[in-house]
């Protein structure tokens, strides 16, 4: 059977190298599965809010789905971090239950989604919390699913693969469902959603173990200089000394470890990351109006949308594979240098716009958005201590989803003029190269200050 030999094949390569024994492979096949759901939702509120009425009245549309959805998420994105930081033991429920969510709420918008009905953004809302909330557990939970001799690196390329490979399949199955009628891309999503949640506790009971964690700061409670972590000892040692180190750091006032006490790689790198994830949200709100108003020189607006879209996909999935192959790279000159390339291609787009140079930028929006990404996840897996990796994971992952928000807000606000929004686009990348750069640089000329861990 050619669907059986597909499975088999599928989950042959999600398997392989260690992942099927580790678990890893289960969260590979679960993230696809995350992102099959989540771009059939897409294109059902695409085709309502945004293709299924006239230009003007589809920008009031997007500026309300703005102000129900993302302006409340700003307010709820700092809250879910830390929330999930809370639930150590139960990140595998959490998943199922960011699922079973979203397909709860998939049935709910399916009744107003052929009207465009204001109960249609409270649900919406409510799918977009749940996925970031869905995004942040994923990212605390792949270090302890990672396989014998697997970089961080190369699992998060693993996972982000899949999750841009299920899309990219899904997407045409959606706009196919969209055909027959205007809820059915949400019944699809609904039904994506329900195996997802079966799927998630299939995941080792090792994703719930909290054990040697503890809850990381992006900043320090009282300035700088949380103490380092002491050197792993064996269990009976720590069983031994765990009410004398209570005591102790009681006394002496002990603070948990923060993201910027740990070197200065990982906050430079977390504001490099915030620009590229700006500069994501800014692109995909910007040039879905402006190329629809105004689309590529011979093309239709679909059309134009289509080769934006696919570059920066293509893009996005040529950064994942790269980022792999250079995981034994320094990644404070991989962010630096992606980001400084990204910033050419947004000047060049600005002084020279045109179909090519938008499309060139979306691509290296994809592209450097990808490797930045996947160093950062380098640089908090070789700094950040083992016994709050996992919550470092959560809060810089709550940050950079602010800052896609913030990005797309811009991008809805501004005229439809391209020089202005591709020198916007390049602003923001400017504001996160001089926020960064020089940072990452002499981090990298002075050198890790701390020993590769895991």
């Amino acid at each position: 059977m050619p669907f059986t030999s597909t499975a088999r094949g599928i989950r042959k390569a999600t398997h392989a190298h260690g992942a099927g024994e580790s678990g890893l492979g289960k969260l590979i096949e679960l993230h696809a599965v995350n992102g099959a759901g989540d771009v059939m939702i897409t294109v059902a509120l695409a085709s309502t809010v945004f293709f299924s009425v006239p230009t003007d009245q589809a920008r009031g549309r997007v500026a309300l789905y703005l102000a129900v959805t993302m302006a409340p998420f700003i307010l709820l994105a700092p809250v879910v971090g830390p929330l999930l930081d809370r639930l150590p033991h139960g990140r595998r429920a959490a998943m199922a239950g960011s699922m079973l969510a979203r397909a709860l709420l998939a049935l709910t918008m399916s009744g107003a989604v052929a009207t465009g009905g204001l109960e249609l953004y409270p649900a919406a809302l409510g799918v977009l919390v749940c996925s970031k909330a869905y995004g942040v557990v994923r990212s605390a939970v792949v270090p302890r699913l990672l396989p014998p001799k697997f970089s961080l690196v190369k699992a998060n390329s693993r996972v982000t693969l899949a999750g841009l490979l299920a899309t990219g399949a899904a997407a045409p199955i959606g706009a196919g469902l969209q055909m027959i009628g205007p809820p059915w891309p949400l019944y699809g999503a609904c039904a994506v959603f329900a195996g997802g949640a079966a799927l998630a506790f299939t995941l080792p009971p090792k994703v719930d173990s909290a054990k040697g964690e503890r809850r990381a700061q992006l900043v320090p409670p009282h300035g700088e200089g949380a103490p380092r972590p002491e050197p792993q000892r064996c269990a009976a040692t720590k069983a031994g000394s765990k009410g004398r180190k209570g005591r102790k750091g009681r006394e002496n006032g002990e603070r948990r470890p923060g993201l910027r006490s740990v070197g200065p790689s990982v906050l430079h790198g977390l504001q490099a990351n915030a620009a590229h994830r700006a500069l994501s949200g800014f692109l995909i709100f910007f040039l879905a109006f402006l190329l629809r108003e105004h689309p590529l020189a011979g093309q239709s607006a679909a059309i134009s949308l289509g080769i934006v879209g696919v570059a920066a996909g293509v893009g996005n999935a040529l950064g994942t594979a790269v980022g792999s192959w250079l995981r034994a790279r320094g990644p404070e000159i991989i962010v630096a240098s992606v980001l400084a390339l990204a910033l050419g291609v947004a000047v060049l787009a600005a002084v020279f716009f045109s179909t090519v140079m938008v499309a060139a930028l979306a691509a290296t929006a994809g592209l450097t958005q990808a490797l930045s990404k996947l160093s950062l996840d380098a640089m908090i897996q070789r700094d950040v201590p083992e016994e709050v990796r996992t919550s470092a994971f959560a809060r810089s992952e709550t940050a950079l989803q602010m800052a896609w928000v913030v990005g797309g807000a811009i991008g809805i606000a501004l005229p439809l003029n391209g020089v202005l929004g591709m020198s916007v686009a390049a602003g923001l990348l400017a504001l996160g190269a001089a926020a960064s750069v020089r940072g990452l640089l002499g981090a990298a000329r002075r050198g890790s200050p701390h020993p590769r861990v895991a």
